[in-house]
C-alpha cells in the first residue's frame, strides 16, 4: 500500500491524516498483522504508558519530547476510536463532538451569560455544571464519577474531595494531622503484633490519610510524589557518580558511607 501523502497546503499531516493510517493499520486484508489482533483492553497499557510519558516531558521541561509524547498520545485516541468505530459504537468525530459540547457547557462564563472573576469562580461553576450532568445521568452517589483506574494516590485524594463538597472532611489541618499520628499508632501497633494483613491494611490507612493531608493544603499528592522520586532518582544518580570516581562501589561499602555521600548531593542543591 502506498503511504498517504500530507493533505494540508502546508504539506503536513493533519488529523484526517492520521485516521485514515489508523484505518489502514486496522483493515482487515492489507493492515497490520500486530494491530488487528489489538483491542481495548491490550491496547489500555500503551495509552496509560503514553500519558506517563507526557507527564515526564513535562516534568523535564523538554519541548522536542512533548510534541512527540503527545502525538503518540494522540494516536492512543484515534486507535482506541478507530476500534469503536468498528463495533458501530462511535467514531472520533463524535469524541471531539462530545468533549467539545461539554468544553462549551462547563464554561458558561466564556460562551454564555455567567461572570466568573476568578480560578475559584470559575472551578464553582465547573463543579455545578458537573453536578447537574451527574444528576441527569441518574447518579446517586457523591463518590460517582471516580475512575476506578486511577493510581490509588491520585484516586485518595479524588475521593476525599468528593466527599469534602458534602459536608464529609476535617476543615483544619491540625485535625487531619491528629489522624494521621492516630493511623501511625495503629500501624506501629500491627508491626508489632507481626500480621502482614493487618500492616497492609494500617499502611493504607496511612496513605489515604497523607493523600488527604495535601488535600487539605491544596497539594497534588500524586504530582509531589513523583516529585519527590524524581529528587531521590536525581541524588541517588549524584551518589553513584561520586563514589565510583573515588574508585568504590556501592555494593562494597557501607551504610555511613552511602549516607555521607547522600548528604553530598543534598548540600550540592
Amino acid at each position: 500500500m502506498k503511504p498517504p501523502s500530507p493533505s494540508s497546503p502546508d504539506d503536513k499531516f493533519t488529523l484526517d491524516d492520521l485516521m485514515r493510517v489508523m484505518a489502514a493499520l486496522r483493515a482487515p486484508v492489507t493492515g497490520c498483522p500486530w494491530d488487528l489482533e489489538q483491542d481495548f483492553r491490550s491496547i489500555l497499557p500503551y495509552t496509560i504508558e503514553e500519558a506517563y510519558e507526557v507527564a515526564d516531558a513535562i516534568d523535564r521541561e523538554d519541548m522536542t519530547d512533548l510534541r512527540e509524547e503527545l502525538g503518540d498520545l494522540l494516536f492512543q485516541s484515534v486507535y482506541h476510536a478507530q476500534m469503536a468505530s468498528e463495533r458501530a459504537a462511535f467514531d472520533l468525530h463524535d469524541v471531539i463532538h462530545d468533549v467539545t459540547h461539554k468544553m462549551i457547557s462547563r464554561h458558561p462564563h466564556v460562551f454564555g451569560d455567567e461572570d466568573a472573576q476568578s480560578a475559584e469562580d470559575v472551578n464553582k461553576i465547573w463543579d455545578r455544571r458537573k453536578a447537574s450532568e451527574k444528576q441527569a445521568s441518574g447518579s446517586s452517589s457523591a463518590l460517582d464519577g471516580v475512575t476506578r483506574a486511577l493510581p490509588a494516590l491520585l484516586k485518595s485524594q479524588k475521593l476525599q474531595k468528593k466527599a469534602a463538597k458534602v459536608g464529609f472532611e476535617w476543615t483544619r489541618i491540625e485535625d487531619v494531622l491528629a489522624k494521621l499520628e492516630e493511623e501511625l499508632g495503629e500501624l506501629r501497633e500491627a508491626i508489632s503484633t507481626g500480621s502482614p494483613k493487618d500492616q497492609a491494611e494500617e499502611l493504607g490507612d496511612v496513605l489515604f490519610v497523607l493523600a488527604n493531608v495535601g488535600r487539605v493544603l491544596d497539594i497534588h499528592a500524586e504530582e509531589a510524589l513523583r516529585q519527590a522520586c524524581t529528587k531521590f532518582e536525581r541524588r541517588f544518580r549524584g551518589l553513584e557518580a561520586d563514589l565510583r570516581a573515588e574508585g568504590v562501589e556501592l555494593t562494597e561499602t557501607s551504610l555511613a558511607r552511602m549516607e555521607e555521600a547522600w548528604r553530598a548531593q543534598k548540600l550540592k542543591e
